[in-house]
């Protein structure tokens, strides 16, 4: 019996270090594929080492659950537009989070709309707007929550309809670049870090100044030169600016676009971020999206949230 515990715990064990192993080959075979400035070759940056980080980088998705344990006000801006461009409905807000004795709250103090952005209960008509209130919106009272990001594992699993559209939105906007179950025909094409997938891409790393701190600068975008390999890929391009000391992101831009027939997406989004206490939270947001699937109404959408006036309980 000791034996057969002893051989489980070396099979357990091997596989770990195989998939230690293998994310350590892969970061190496990435590392040769990055174009480095000059600033970036003569401080000899550790390249596999930094691309660990940014695979493995938790602090985007973190700024926005330290949204759930402060106060703050937002300046809320949703537009719906027509084929040519022209708004059809919409909505701007101010509204007021307030966190006290572990529960958030929120407070519209005005509000202005047009169109049908709303339907005759009060519920949004558009998935754009469903899409922002999930992110910036409280409603009701909600308590017991945290910012605690370790272990997070997004998944689509169980879930269906609108929940099911949700969860895979959360893990392309909090985690782009990582491989998604679920959504079919792009779930591999988004894992842009396996190597086999990297080579449709051009990575470049650079160090810059970013609003009076230094930064590194990290791009990677779909190779010209692409041709008929086109329909492989998801992300068109995503910018990242990393503190150089924290490796916390400063501020990320990206653009997705993808057509399976059966639904086609094409979406902006560009974050900035700021520190209010040691918390790292999203100042302004704005986003662009045009998605139609299946059996519903193509949707054209643009919105902007500017955050401020933060707070602690």
């Amino acid at each position: 019996m000791q034996s057969v515990k002893l051989c489980l715990a070396f099979f357990l064990l091997s596989i770990s270090c195989f998939a230690q192993d293998k994310d350590s080959l892969d970061n190496e075979r990435l590392a040769k594929m990055i174009n480095l400035s000059e600033v970036i070759v003569r401080t000899d940056v550790n390249v596999p080492k930094f691309m660990d980080r940014v695979k493995n980088d938790t602090t985007f998705y973190k700024a926005f659950k330290n949204l759930h344990v402060l106060g703050f006000t937002s300046l809320n801006d949703i537009r719906i537009l027509d084929k040519k461009g022209n708004g059809k409905a919409g909505m701007q807000s101010k509204t007021v989070q307030t966190r006290a004795y572990g529960c958030r709250t929120m407070e519209t103090l005005s509000e202005t709309t047009q169109g049908d952005f709303y339907d005759s209960k009060q519920n949004f008509n558009y998935y754009t707007a469903e899409l922002y209130a999930g992110l910036f919106f409280t409603n009701g009272k909600i308590c017991g929550e945290n910012n605690i990001v370790a272990g997070t594992n997004f998944s689509a699993k169980g879930k269906s309809g609108t929940d099911k559209h949700k969860e895979q939105l959360k893990m392309l906007f909090f985690n782009p670049g990582k491989k998604i179950p679920g959504i079919p025909f792009i779930g591999d094409k988004i894992n842009i870090f396996d190597p086999d997938v990297a080579e449709l891409y051009d990575f470049s790393i650079d160090q810059v100044d970013y609003e009076g701190k230094q930064a590194y600068l990290f791009i990677v975008k779909a190779r010209e030169d692409l041709g008929g390999k086109r329909n492989k890929i998801v992300i068109d391009n995503m910018t990242t600016w990393f503190d150089a000391k924290t490796m916390e992101v400063m501020a990320r831009n990206y653009k997705m676009s993808y057509d399976a027939g059966v639904y086609d997406f094409d979406v902006e989004m560009e974050v900035e971020m700021t520190k209010f206490n040691g918390y790292l939270v999203p100042k302004t947001l704005r986003y662009r999206g045009n998605w139609d699937v299946v059996f519903k109404k193509r949707e054209r959408g643009v919105f902007a949230a500017t955050l401020f006036d933060f707070k602690t309980e």
